[in-house]
């Protein structure tokens, strides 16, 4: 058989295929099993004062009935764009994230999902959350957990309103086709609970109340920022992590693993002038800046940040950061690690040289 009837045998044989949805794995294994992680979502960064006005007006013309369950403005990265329906809602390959606003006098309905919430304060006071009848003050820089499956709403008794950043695993879920979701009967669901459960028996570090030794899920189920930058401020007398500086990770205080069950977060403090040495890992990253100012290189782009921006690190992009400020920089972040560790995909590297060369600027 010579070359041009070989040819058109192949073509006409693989349109076969095609209509029987069936595949050639000699012709795809490439493109289908790449030699390292090559995600849809890309490196990209949302600027306060750009995604500000839309929070505020979505507070003008959204109401919190049933069915729209929650005023949120959500990251919708471009890589996946072509998704539908929305995007999935995804920031990275796997990872919701949103700001949402609460106006005074507001109730956010209560409902529960299989999808596991983790929340970051940014501005407000004066709000709750109830978590299965645990009533939860928010105040700016704490960071709250809400475990998948259970029930869940917000309550504003302040006089300014209240912004956080919600965090979610719904693209993940999506992409498993495992998603559900619950209304509760009533509108909001009792409290059974004292006030801020969680801190009156959770107030020291490294003790824990007695009969949690089984309590896997969620014992502590908020992380104040008073506590949290204490312990910052202490870490940072002793000598920086070269990649992370100075960095604490939220975790439940009975297994010593990430505080979410699927989704890690952490704050991490830059010194004035400090630069991190590069690196990459399998887990994908959305960062939010808490305080401060500087820039992160990822992939050799530089993309500038002040308070209040977010960006996200797709799975193994070579990333840095440099505090440019002359005050320290927090920077929050959250991540799908849970996973991956749990997976055995976690892998890590560092840079050669240590620094990225520097070949663009975010627009």
């Amino acid at each position: 058989m010579d070359m041009q009837s070989l040819d058109e045998r192949f073509r006409v044989y693989y349109e076969r295929l095609k209509e029987k949805h069936l595949g050639p794995l000699w012709n795809s294994i490439g493109s289908i099993m790449t030699k390292e992680p090559k995600p849809k979502s890309i490196p990209y960064l949302w600027k306060w004062k750009d995604v500000a006005p839309f929070v505020k007006e979505a507070g003008e013309l959204v109401t919190l009935d049933r069915g729209g369950e929650r005023r949120v403005v959500f990251f919708r990265n471009p890589g996946v764009a072509d998704l539908e329906p929305w995007g999935w809602g995804a920031a990275t390959d796997t990872l919701y994230a949103g700001i949402q606003l609460l106006l005074p006098g507001e109730k956010a309905p209560s409902h529960r999902h299989n999808q596991s919430a983790i929340r970051f304060i940014i501005q407000g006071s004066g709000a709750f959350t109830i978590v299965e009848g645990e009533r939860i003050a928010m105040e700016a820089g704490d960071f709250l957990i809400t475990p998948a499956g259970l029930w869940h709403d917000h309550v504003h008794e302040g006089d300014e309103p209240m912004i956080w950043l919600d965090c979610l695993d719904i693209p993940l879920l999506y992409k498993l086709g495992v998603m559900f979701f619950e209304n509760f009967p009533e509108f909001n669901q009792p409290v059974t609970f004292p006030d801020n459960y969680a801190l009156l028996r959770y107030s020291a570090p490294g003790l824990r109340p007695i009969q949690d030794r089984n309590n896997l899920v969620a014992p502590q189920t908020v992380f104040k920022w008073s506590f949290t930058k204490q312990a910052l401020e202490r870490l940072g007398q002793l000598e920086p992590d070269p990649y992370d500086a100075y960095a604490m990770e939220y975790i439940n205080p009975v297994t010593g693993e990430a505080a979410g069950q699927t989704i890690g977060a952490m704050m991490q403090m830059l010194p004035p002038g400090h630069h991190t040495r590069a690196h990459r890992h399998v887990h994908s990253a959305i960062y939010h800046v808490f305080e401060g100012s500087g820039y992160t290189v990822i992939e050799g782009v530089r993309f500038a940040w002040e308070k209040g921006d977010t960006f996200v690190i797709p799975n193994w992009a070579w990333h840095e950061h440099v505090n440019t400020g002359s005050r320290s920089a927090y920077l929050f972040s959250t991540n799908d690690r849970p996973v991956m560790e749990r997976l055995r995909l976690e892998r890590w590297e560092e840079y050669p040289n240590g620094h990225q060369v520097v070949t663009a600027e975010f627009q």
